[in-house]
């Protein structure tokens, strides 16, 4: 089955250009021109990828993308504006995995997308001894990629479920933000490690009662996360 992109932008020579591109390499897309079209075809159809600008009609991606995360854990990309590390840090705030500045080469964003989604598809076809886990009040079903705490669903993005998954299947061992970076997101990602830090403090917002001192992931001042 063909992978199926959402691409989302108001400049209609880059939704072109990126949809052609995309159909060459075999991928299903389909194209919204503001916010409000972006939310209404993410909410009715299923997608491998969103590609998602920040400055968009009627609705900002970061709010897109914020409501996306309310019903879905597809992985969102941004585009943002070139120097705009605000935006790129927003994004991550609001539930987006990964972000590409403009302007853009389409190889490299092709790239980009082809590299998460494999990660993505290794990740749904590993094997593990233990496909439930559980630990006092947290639930982790690895097959679902959902996390329930109380019994109460924590709706977690793609990202944010692979670092928990990661750090409660080896408990007790510490992650400098660097290997986080890494094993997560790739030795090809091109950000750097205050991705780490927010996804981190956004997991701890979501699974801990108090995140300000926490029961499930905690810090080793200077060194890095751990599971305990």
């Amino acid at each position: 089955m063909a992978n199926r992109v959402l691409v989302v932008d108001d400049e209609k020579l880059i939704v072109k250009g990126i949809r052609f591109s995309l159909e060459q390499d075999g991928m299903e897309v389909d194209c919204a021109y503001d916010g409000e079209e972006a939310l209404e075809f993410a909410r009715n159809n299923s997608y491998d990828m969103i590609l998602l600008d920040v400055m968009l009609p009627k609705m900002s991606g970061f709010e897109v993308c914020q409501q996306i995360r309310e019903f879905s854990n597809t992985p969102i990309v941004m585009l943002t504006a070139k120097g705009e590390d605000m935006d790129k840090i927003l994004g991550l705030e609001y539930g987006a995995d990964d972000y590409i500045t403009k302007p853009f080469n389409i190889l490299e964003v092709k790239a980009r997308i082809k590299a998460i989604m494999r990660r993505t598809t290794r990740k749904s076809e590993e094997k593990s001894s233990a496909r439930v886990i559980e630990n006092r009040d947290m639930k982790l079903d690895c097959d679902g990629r959902r996390v329930y705490i109380k019994n109460r669903e924590v709706n977690l993005t793609a990202k944010e479920f692979e670092v928990l998954e990661l750090l409660i299947k080896n408990p007790n061992k510490v992650y400098g933000r660097e290997d986080l970076l890494k094993i997560v997101w790739g030795s090809d990602y091109p950000g750097d490690v205050r991705t780490v830090d927010v996804h981190i403090r956004r997991l701890r917002e979501k699974i801990e009662e108090k995140p300000s001192e926490p029961m499930y992931v905690h810090t080793k001042w200077g060194v890095g996360y751990y599971f305990a």
